[in-house]
């Protein structure tokens, strides 16, 4: 045993020649504990060596490569502990009204206070910390898009007798009468088009506007269509259907060749009409512009453009980040010449705004 040891003790000098660090008294706390375990089983000597001869989570890399160069194959594996499923860190948080003298600690009371101060706070007023946290409520959105009649007619267990149906289960039952089939009226989502306006004014919202349409294409990837609107027209709509926000933020960006430049409302505007909205894109569709309405082109064809819009759209929200503010007017040139061909003027420039932004694409 003695020379068990012995060796044992020369194993802890190797390390010191290793770069590893070790006390006196850590060799005489793993010698002690070498005489409590089992030597000859290599893995209760590796363990015991670890938790005496390591002081700093970084000496572990110098200790396993002494280790092997000492012991050889005869080193244990070790195995990693399964990572533990991540959890929204919004995602169970409820308002202060909910708290009961019972329910969870005061943590979660201000946690839920803070959420919901963030869900108003103007998204370009927001820390680096608050965009974070920002970009975790805008994934909890759930977008429901718009309903439009369809052409055919669902099964119901009421409704109008359904004649083919019925005449096809009397033919299967050998010509007997059988209890009527009914259907009645059905639905399909309606179109929703998104033109975002990245041009520098609109910079401090840009990244939130991106992740409010990922959110609504993911919801309905068929029927939502994205665009960027600067000095060029820019479809996203391939970008933001992938399944991870930041990669498709990322696609968005490389597609995007006009960031923060200059704002032609009135050119895009018409780009998209003759490029995709005439084509059936904006036709019945429920179309939202996301800008400021800094034109710097020629406000007279933006109106005509967005008279031709109307026409073709079920309805056009515009959502300006500024008309939240109080005291605000409508007299950017943009706002001004669009206004007479909108069904709704909103503010986008939070949580909340945006949260009513939904409600009403979902009820046009």
């Amino acid at each position: 045993m003695s020379g068990e040891l012995a060796g044992i003790a020369g194993f802890a000098r190797t390390l010191t020649h290793a770069g590893l660090p070790v006390a006196t008294d850590s060799v005489e706390t793993f010698i002690r504990a070498l005489r409590e375990i089992d030597i000859a089983d290599i893995e209760q000597v590796y363990w015991a060596g670890l938790a005496t001869l390591c002081r700093d989570p970084d000496d572990q890399v110098r200790f396993d490569l002494a280790f092997h160069a000492w012991f050889g194959d005869r080193m244990p594996r070790r195995t990693r502990r399964p990572a533990k499923p991540a959890h929204s860190r919004i995602a169970a948080l409820r308002t202060t009204a909910d708290q009961t003298a019972t329910g969870p600690g005061p943590h979660l009371a201000v946690a839920a206070d803070d959420t919901e101060v963030l869900r108003h706070r103007d998204i370009a007023t927001l820390s680096a910390a608050e965009r974070a946290h920002l970009a975790e409520l805008l994934a909890t959105l759930t977008p429901q898009p718009p309903q439009r009649a369809a052409l055919r007619r669902a099964p119901a267990r009421r409704g109008s007798v359904d004649p083919g149906r019925t005449v096809r289960a009397m033919l299967a039952a050998g010509g007997e009468p059988v209890k009527p089939s009914r259907h009645r009226p059905a639905s399909r989502p309606r179109r929703v088009v998104l033109l975002l306006d990245v041009s520098g004014s609109m910079s401090p919202y840009a990244d939130a506007l991106l992740r409010f349409a990922h959110v609504v294409a993911r919801a309905n990837p068929a029927g939502t269509e994205v665009f960027s609107l600067g000095t060029r027209l820019t479809r996203l709509s391939r970008a933001l259907r992938a399944a991870d926000a930041e990669q498709a933020l990322a696609a968005a960006g490389r597609a995007v060749p006009d960031w923060a430049g200059g704002t032609r409302l009135g050119e895009t505007m018409q780009a998209f009409l003759d490029r995709w909205g005439r084509r059936g894109v904006a036709r019945g569709a429920v179309v939202v512009v996301f800008s400021d309405g800094w034109e710097r082109g020629d406000t007279a064809l933006l109106a005509q453009q967005m008279a031709q819009l109307h026409r073709l759209a079920r309805a056009v929200f515009w959502v300006n980040p500024h008309a939240g503010a109080p005291g605000y007017e409508p007299v950017q040139g943009g706002i001004v010449a669009a206004l007479p061909h909108l069904d709704g003027l909103l503010a986008g420039h939070s949580v909340a705004t945006l949260e009513e932004l939904l409600a009403a694409i979902r009820d046009a």
